[in-house]
């Protein structure tokens, strides 16, 4: 078993969602239907590339940060 990060956005009338570990990205018109569609991907990107992936050593730390621009 293995977690993979996933960011999922609102994008006109879909959400899209992005695994940034592995560079697969799908979409939904629902929020439940973005993260199904994208756990199908990465299912089926590791079907096809799965013994090429290094090995995880550690779980990445994401936040944001607020910029203010004219």
């Amino acid at each position: 078993m293995r977690t993979f990060l996933v960011s999922i956005i609102k994008e006109d009338k879909f959400f899209v969602a992005r695994c940034p570990e592995l560079g697969v990205t799908s979409q939904g018109e629902s929020l439940e239907e973005a993260q199904a569609n994208i756990k199908e991907a990465i299912e089926l990107y590791l079907e096809s590339f799965g013994e090429d992936l290094p090995r995880q050593t550690s779980k990445p730390f994401w936040t944001t940060v607020e910029i203010a621009y004219a």
